[in-house]
């Protein structure tokens, strides 16, 4: 069986963009909680990845309380990072009021730009839903949560999950249980530290995951600097998700490792020209070179 030629004929529609092998590159602009619980910061944010000219902008959604033990709520979390004095209270300060997904949304619609959100609990799934995204992401931490997986696939929406911090067992199993319910699935390789090495980052298991399992692959990058993630691009990522801040040195647990404005829109400039470049595998003498 020739896989290629199969994962060469997925095609999966999210919004108004066809993402799949020959098409553009899928890039989305990674929010995550640098918005630090403002809305105003997330909007500017929004503004940023419409400027840069990003697919998609992506934000998170869990519900603390369900996803935490009351151990990890109550243990105190104290550093230059933090937003409380127990983690609870930190992660607390980081999520965005349910009204303000509302807002965001009509935000989001009304600057032409898609808006996803990372979902890490089933209520916070049902919730996202009713903002009618086009997609659901999941992140790597949910890959081995299968009963959050079924819950998502029986939804019938593209499905974008990262697989950071998982072996090939685990994402078989995972890949099962979605499919089980729904096809439309694009796996993400992702390495979960913060910032990635280089020698950590394995851009060619992308291969192994194509290969092995019959999907569309993309990646989901950590690292410093945007070289790795355009290098992603050219190996035949159909997805490209970096994180994105206003300013590497505001406070919060993911500025550090994001890409500022200018870095992503260098990210996804390059990553235009890369697929201009690509051209045609015919070799002949073009009107230019006579």
């Amino acid at each position: 069986m020739n896989t290629k030629k199969m994962t060469a004929k997925i095609k999966i529609k999210i919004g108004d963009k066809v993402v799949g092998e020959g098409e553009p590159c899928f890039i989305i602009a990674e929010g995550g909680v640098n918005h630090n619980g403002s809305l105003e910061l997330a909007k500017k944010l929004v503004d940023v990845a419409v400027d840069c000219k990003a697919d998609a902008v992506k934000f998170q959604k869990r519900n603390i309380e369900k996803i935490l033990t009351r151990e990890a709520l109550k243990m105190p979390y104290l550093g230059p990072t933090s937003f409380g004095k127990t983690y609870g209270e930190h992660r607390r300060k980081l999520e965005l009021p349910f009204d303000a997904w509302y807002e965001l949304k009509e935000y989001c619609n009304e600057r032409g730009i898609m808006l996803l959100a990372s979902v890490w609990d089933e209520e916070s799934a049902d919730f996202i839903e009713e903002l009618e995204v086009p997609a659901f992401k999941l992140p790597s931490a949910d890959l081995t949560n299968l009963p959050l997986l079924e819950h998502i696939a029986k939804k019938k929406k593209p499905i974008i999950l990262s697989t950071g911090m998982s072996n090939m067992e685990e994402i078989e199993d995972a890949v099962k249980t979605i499919k089980k319910y729904n096809d439309e699935l694009i796996l993400l390789q992702c390495t979960s530290t913060y910032p990635s090495e280089h020698k950590d980052i394995n851009l060619r298991v992308m291969e192994t995951l194509k290969n092995s399992l019959d999907v569309l692959v993309g990646y989901s990058g950590h690292e410093r600097g945007i070289a790795i993630s355009e290098a992603a691009a050219v190996l035949g990522a159909v997805i490209i998700e970096r994180h994105f801040t206003l300013d590497n040195m505001m406070k919060g647990p993911d500025h550090a490792a994001s890409l500022e404005p200018t870095g992503l829109f260098k990210l996804i400039r390059d990553i235009r020209n890369i697929e201009v470049s690509m051209g045609s595998s015919e070799k002949r003498i073009l009107e230019r070179e006579k």
